[in-house]
């Protein structure tokens, strides 16, 4: 690992001017490529204390072993030397997009005599006209196959016309009117050439006036009764609307334009782009990178757009791009895509209207070849068995994990503290196995704490199984207290497969998921070989501490802290850092998240189920229609707690015995204290009328209105 203090330029040494710098490792490679406004400025910022640095800077920093810079003159001169140098050298610690797939375009050969239409892959050729691109080659087939019966232009190989021409005869598709068969000789090379101009002006979207055309055309040969012409006009236009039909019209204003949206984790990132031309979707493509340098949104836009159209120019870059973040600054890139185009284009974010509500579109198609990605990968059972095998390299474990639990702990600022399980086995998800737990022990925020009561209750009750079962006869007893799991319900549990139990301190607790006639064990009975929890040290120490206090010695623990991705043993003082690309790690970020989405889930349900609480929900046989009622009678809870018995059985469908049940359960209730209005420091005595949700005299106080302005965990 090289000091970058070793390889850092002298004070003065550096320009203070645009520029293009790269870094090399000890074997003159070049890693890293960036620009910069000020190269003194963006390099000063790399050789500062390392410990200042992101993580993925700093392991690039240390890689290096020199840095060199180029002066240009303007900011548009450094994004294309940077373009340019990303694509020579292929940096390591630069982010690069890779295609899902090579996308296929629609492509038209007009640097030929005869332009051929076919489907063409890889890189643009010089003087070929392209659309699309689609996503599936068929699709292409499919639209050729019906535009061809309007403009008959040639698609078949070099090889096939040329032997028609030397036997003078046409292929099929020139017997049934798919072609014009400029082989042997039925339209002239000009003629051929228009045919080609018209239909890649269909596809470019100059549809409307064409078809008016030829419903002119047909009406004049209806009228002079030609009325088999007429008929083939008529099919023409068919065939014509029909392949318009295949893309929908998404803006009415027949807009020219590219909309980009970005789907990201921690370390790997997807982009989708949706090409309108028209106002109709021509176009879809999607990327995907590993991020090897700590990047925003508006640099991955950038990133995008430069390899989107770096080699492109003209009609090929539109007037408008929308992008879900501006790079910065945006002006050189803005500046660069109008020197491309060779007119205005316009980079910006989609604020209302059709273009916002088509961008939502293209972002849920960003976040589903994210997950596409990610299930692929972890689909595959040798990658599987790689991320086990490496996982268990780097813990140091005697076998693989074929079973791992992971637990996260979720509240907002303290309240409803929950917590979650979420099981792999195999690698793969085990939703059947997932537990949810309320910690109820103490009140506040403590996660090191609530984690100790997690592990805990979730192995008591794995010791009172094996003593169930006879499997653990150390003659101790394995005491269930605490073992509740309003705690521990199961995430895809059904009535059948759950049996509510009740321990002695009265909390429920989800029992047998089988039928003792299956012979399979109850809940909890399986126990993992790894333990995850999400957090660093602190977190790691309370679950080993847990297992320890319970006897249980032959489980290991690790855990994985978020913003590092660092892995914690226990008694550790360094953590282990698995490589980025490992699929191990892939593996136990894959467990954490899922761990987290559960926890959060459940803390966010439990948080809107408080938020609607009322003393009404206490009172057995009221039901939410006449709730409803009684509070639209007396305008509020507080003036209901107020009424008589009498009173409240004037309300249609309250009878004495609902009133005098109602009665008592907001006498029991505890009136909070009175509302205050944060904004005047008034006291307000009585509450808005109509108030059907929580109960007005247990108002939400200033700090759990703005509820989401808190952090969740």
């Amino acid at each position: 690992m090289a000091d970058p203090s070793s390889y850092r330029p002298k004070p003065g040494q550096i320009p203070d001017s645009p520029g293009v710098y790269k870094f090399r490792d000890e074997h003159r490679r070049v890693i890293y490529v960036g620009k910069a406004k000020s190269l003194r400025q963006r390099l000063a910022s790399y050789f500062q204390d390392l410990a200042g640095l992101h993580p993925r800077t700093r392991t690039m920093v240390t890689t290096a072993a020199s840095v060199e810079w180029t002066v240009v003159s303007t900011e548009v001169e450094a994004l294309q030397l940077e373009y340019s140098w990303i694509k020579e050298y292929d940096p390591r610690f630069n982010v690069k997009y890779r295609d899902d797939k090579s996308y296929p375009y629609l492509a038209v050969t007009m640097n030929e005599e005869f332009p051929r239409v076919q489907v063409m892959r890889g890189h643009k050729r010089k003087g070929v006209r392209y659309f699309g691109p689609y996503g599936h080659a068929w699709a292409i087939r499919d639209t050729v196959d019906l535009l061809l019966r309007v403009f008959p232009v040639r698609t078949c190989s070099a090889g096939v016309f040329k032997n028609a021409a030397r036997t003078g005869r046409p292929c099929l598709l020139g017997y049934i009117g798919k072609c014009s068969a400029p082989c042997v000789g039925r339209v002239s090379a000009e003629e051929h050439g228009e045919l080609a101009e018209e239909f890649c002006d269909f596809m470019a979207g100059r549809t409307g006036t064409y078809i008016r055309r030829l419903e002119k055309q047909m009406t004049d040969a209806a009228e002079e009764m030609e009325y088999e012409r007429a008929a083939r006009l008529r099919d023409d236009i068919e065939a014509l609307k029909k392949a318009m039909e295949k893309s929908a019209v998404v803006l009415a204003d027949a807009t020219d334009a590219d909309l980009m949206a970005v789907a990201e984790d921690e370390l790997e990132a997807a982009v989708q782009i949706f090409h309108v031309r028209g106002g109709r979707v021509r176009g879809q493509r999607g990327w995907v990178t590993d991020k090897v340098e700590a990047v925003t949104t508006g640099d991955l836009v950038e990133h995008a757009l430069q390899q989107l159209y770096g080699e492109e120019t003209g009609d090929s870059v539109p007037k408008e791009v929308l992008v879900p973040a501006l790079p910065d600054p945006v002006e050189p890139v803005q500046e660069w895509l109008t020197e491309r185009r060779g007119s205005n284009v316009s980079l910006r974010i989609p604020q209302r209207g059709d273009k916002k509500a088509l961008m939502e579109t293209v972002q849920r198609n960003a976040l589903q070849a994210l997950g596409l990605h990610k299930t692929k990968r972890a689909s595959d059972l040798t990658t599987r068995s790689r991320a086990l095998e490496e996982i268990a390299g780097a813990l140091d474990l005697d076998s693989a994990p074929l079973r791992i639990e992971c637990y996260d702990i979720s509240h907002l600022q303290g309240d409803d503290v929950v917590a979650s399980m979420v099981v792999f086995e195999d690698g793969l998800q085990r939703k059947s196995e997932y537990r949810r737990f309320q910690i109820k022990s103490f009140e506040g925020q403590d996660d090191v704490r609530s984690m100790h009561e997690v592990i805990t209750r979730r192995f008591r009750r794995y010791l009172a199984e094996k003593e169930r079962t006879g499997e653990w006869t150390d003659g101790e007893n394995a005491s269930t207290e605490g073992a509740s799991a309003e705690g521990a319900t199961q995430g895809n549990a059904t009535p059948e497969s759950a049996v509510l139990e009740s321990d002695t301190t009265g909390n429920a607790f989800a029992g047998n998921a089988f039928t003792e006639d299956d012979g399979r064990p109850k809940r909890f009975a399986y126990p993992p070989q790894l333990v995850v929890v999400d957090g660093g040290q602190p977190q790691v120490a309370a679950a080993k501490k847990a297992l320890d206090e319970l006897g249980i010695d032959d489980i290991a623990v690790c855990g994985l802290a978020k913003r590092l991705e660092e892995v914690w043993l226990p008694d550790e003082d360094d953590p282990v850092v698995l490589p980025r690309t490992s699929e191990g790690l892939y593996l136990l970020q894959r467990v954490r998240d899922e761990a987290h989405r559960f926890a959060i889930t459940y803390q966010r349900t439990k948080r809107a189920k408080r938020f609607r609480a009322s003393p009404l929900d206490e009172v057995a046989g009221l039901g939410e229609t006449r709730k409803q009622a009684l509070i639209k009678h007396f305008g509020s809870v507080k003036k209901l707690r107020s009424a008589s018995i009498d009173q409240i059985c004037e309300v249609p469908g309250i009878g004495r015995k609902t009133a005098e049940a109602v009665a008592v359960a907001l006498a029991q209730a505890a009136p909070a204290a009175p509302a205050v209005n944060t904004a005047t420091g008034e006291i307000m005595e009585d509450e808005e009328p109509g108030t059907t949700t929580d109960s007005p005299e247990e108002p939400v106080s200033a700090g759990a209105s703005h509820e989401r302005r808190g952090q969740e965990t």
